[in-house]
């Protein structure tokens, strides 16, 4: 099958030869857009030559897939789809049976691993351990050892439960403590405990560590807000690998600084880039990591296999991984 395959994702060269090599057994093409970007979080400009593909890889402009019934199949570089996930655009890819998919599997490892090293760093007291080899070196013996906490048995509640979920739930396991998961709809496939929204005051009152890793939607914006946070345990952790607009931020700085939230890890804010000047930086226990959960120098590799991998399921006439329309 000859296909056309358009992307605005710049690959770095190694990944673009074997996607080249790839496209060169069936005679298919690759159209590199003018608006191409570095970035998978990049959101993609109109391109006028999105109208002569079967496949869009990257971060398509929404309109532009709309406009363009030829497409087949929507392969986005990310595991968010946000701006995808709209009742007109699921609508449409319906109709005329178009597939999407996101690339939730090759970001699913690195962020639970991200979260874990986050929990054991905090749980350890690394970060003011560090802190202090920076500066005044002093040998806190005593205070340092009081003031760790093991992971283990604790009760970690995770908002929200896709790959990234079930990955971290996998790592968490062998600690033996207690998973939750929030979820709007279960499935019933979970393997943890599956809480909704009768129960999430009850789980947030009981959690030792609150995960969120919700996508930004209209439900889930400050989904994360004063009573939220209130609603949980005094002095408990809180994490975002999720996205920074389900996190009211003057409501968790407050909660930090009344100690209501012992601390809080995230990787996400709203704005990004966070501004140098931003009250975030310096709130009290708040700890940054610049929306790198999801990265690792092997991030180009595996975003080509996986692409690779449902371009053979695609050509194969296979389900493809990730989909989600």
């Amino acid at each position: 099958m000859s296909l056309t395959i358009w992307t605005n994702y710049e690959l770095l060269p190694a990944s673009r030869v074997l996607l080249l090599a790839e496209l060169a057994k069936t005679g298919g093409r690759l159209l590199q857009s003018i608006g191409s970007s570095r970035s998978v979080l990049a959101p993609g400009k109109s391109d006028p030559a999105l109208a002569e593909a079967d496949i869009a890889y990257g971060q398509p402009d929404p309109g532009d897939v709309l406009r363009n019934p030829r497409l087949k199949w929507v392969a986005l570089s990310t595991a968010g789809y946000t701006r995808y996930d709209r009742a007109d655009f699921r609508a449409a890819m319906k109709q005329r049976g178009s597939l999407v998919t996101n690339a939730s599997a090759v970001f699913a490892n690195p962020c639970a691993e991200h979260v874990l090293a986050q929990m054991l760093a905090l749980g350890r007291n690394l970060p003011s351990q560090l802190r202090n080899q920076d500066g005044h070196r002093a040998w806190r013996y005593l205070e340092d050892r009081a003031a760790s906490v093991s992971l283990s048995g604790q009760t970690i509640l995770l908002l929200g439960f896709g790959a990234i979920g079930r990955r971290l739930a996998q790592f968490l396991s062998p600690f033996g403590g207690r998973v939750m998961a929030y979820r709007r709809t279960p499935r019933g496939d979970e393997g943890v405990e599956v809480v909704t929204d009768a129960g999430l005051a009850t789980a947030l009152a009981a959690a030792d560590q609150v995960v969120n890793l919700l996508p930004d939607s209209p439900a889930t914006q400050a989904f994360m807000n004063a009573a939220r946070f209130h609603q949980m345990k005094h002095g408990a952790r809180f994490y975002n690998v999720g996205r920074g607009t389900t996190v009211d931020q003057p409501a968790l700085m407050a909660a930090l600084e009344s100690g209501q939230v012992g601390a809080a890890y995230l990787d996400v804010m709203e704005p990004e880039p966070l501004p140098a000047e931003h009250p975030l930086w310096s709130a009290k226990n708040c700890f940054i990591t610049c929306h790198n959960a999801g990265g690792t120098g092997e991030q180009d590799a595996n975003l080509a296999a996986h692409f690779m991998e449902n371009l053979r399921r695609f050509q194969a006439g296979e389900p493809l991984v990730d989909r989600i329309i």
